[in-house]
Formats: structure tokens, sequence, C-alpha cells
């Protein structure tokens, strides 16, 4: 994997977690830059071009949900939510509007590094891998320039989004489980649970499909999980 840089953007109004944050990820070789508040976070994410961003849901100045679609508007670049809220609804929020991962607080901040671990391999480990693409019908996947394209239009999807696809890709006609995916899309540092990868499809389905009610290439299979329609069905 080779990063654009090892630069993480941690944002959070309290001093403390900006500060036991920074000591984890240099200790593990990155460079942290900090924010406390909404408006500085987005100037040093468009400045400073960080390889992840660590998002406090709750900010001053300009919520963490703002932030966080603000930032989708023009960047892909990977984001981990944090969340004081624990009611499974609460940590659905970030994913919805574009976060690739998200950590409850109070932090484990080694799991916190190991989050961002695996966020990174998944969004730059396609760099090392060997040029492919994939065509159904006008839905083009290219491994190596992780990227999806609609006829010639580039999809912008996030690292987990297209991390998703392609894995649904890899595989038509085969049917997964939630936990399946859990497990081969995001990893053992990933403490997802099963709604979050609904979210996920749902995301990812607004971006790809002519219709998300009818969805032409990620369909439901009912009472078991999803699959990727296969290459003779997708024409």
């Amino acid at each position: 994997m080779s990063l654009p840089n090892k630069k993480i953007l941690v944002v959070d109004d309290d001093h403390k977690i900006v500060d036991l944050a920074k000591m984890y990820l240099e200790k593990d070789g990155y460079r942290v830059i900090a924010a406390y508040d909404g408006r500085t976070a987005l100037e040093l994410a468009r400045r400073e071009h960080p390889a992840l961003i660590v998002l406090d849901l709750l900010l001053p100045e300009m919520d963490g949900r703002d932030v966080c679609r603000t930032l989708r508007a023009k960047s892909n670049v990977p984001i981990i939510m944090l969340t004081a809220r624990t009611e499974d609804t609460d940590k659905l929020v970030g994913l919805e509007i574009g976060a690739d991962d998200y950590i409850t607080k109070p932090c484990n901040f080694r799991e916190l590094v190991a989050r961002v671990r695996a966020v990174l391999r998944r969004t730059y480990a396609h760099e090392d891998e060997p040029t492919a693409t994939i065509a159904l019908g006008d839905l083009t996947i290219d491994f190596s320039a992780h990227e999806a394209r609609i006829a010639d239009g580039v999809m912008e999807l996030t690292p987990a989004e297209f991390e998703l696809l392609a894995f649904f890709a890899r595989s038509p006609g085969r049917t997964w489980t939630r936990p399946q995916i859990l497990d081969h899309v995001f990893g053992e540092a990933y403490e997802g649970y099963e709604r979050s990868v609904d979210v996920h499809v749902k995301n990812l389905r607004r971006k790809i499909e002519l219709d998300p009610q009818n969805p032409r290439y990620i369909q439901t299979v009912f009472g078991v999980g999803y699959k990727f329609r296969r290459r003779d069905n997708a024409d």
C-alpha cells in the first residue's frame, strides 16, 4: 500500500481526545494535524489534503454532519466519524452522509489506530493491484483507477462504497450474508453491525442504479443478504 501522504486530520472540540489520538497515531507513524471546530476542519482539509479524516459528529461553528456533507460534495477522502451516541440509529448517521466508518466515544485509541489502518488499506491498497476492469451492461469497474463508470460518467464513490461494489462484482450471482460482507469488505477492525451494510448498499444504489427502488445490479435476497447480478442478466 502506498499512501499519497501519512497525514491524518483529527477533528474534535475536546482537546484531550485530540491530544491522545495524536499521540497514538504519531506513534504508529502518521503525521497528525488538528482542528477543534467544523469551519477550521474544512479549511485544513482543503489546504492540507490529508489521507484520512477523523471527524467528531458534534462540533462548534459547523456541525460534523455538515462538514462531512460539504467534503463529500467535492472529495472522496476517507472519513471516520466519532460519536458519543450509542443508539443504533445514531451510529448510522455518519454512514448515511458518506463516512466510511465510525467509532463511538469514549475512544479506545488502539482501536482508533486499527480503524485508521483498515480504512487506509481499503482505500489505497488498489495501487498495488494489477490493472483490471469488469464491465457489466453500462457499468464498468476499473480496479487500478479505483473508480466506477456508468456509460461515460464517473461515479463519485466513497472508498467504502467502491470496495463494496468491487466485492460484489468479483462474484456475480453469489449471495452474501450481511455478516460475510462485514467480514470480507470491512475486516476485523470494523466492529459494525448488520444494518450498517444496508446503509452502504442503499448509498451505493443511489449512485449506480437508474432506479434504486428496482435495482439492476445489486439485488436483495430476502432473508439472506445481497448479490450482484450475473453478467448474462446485466444487459
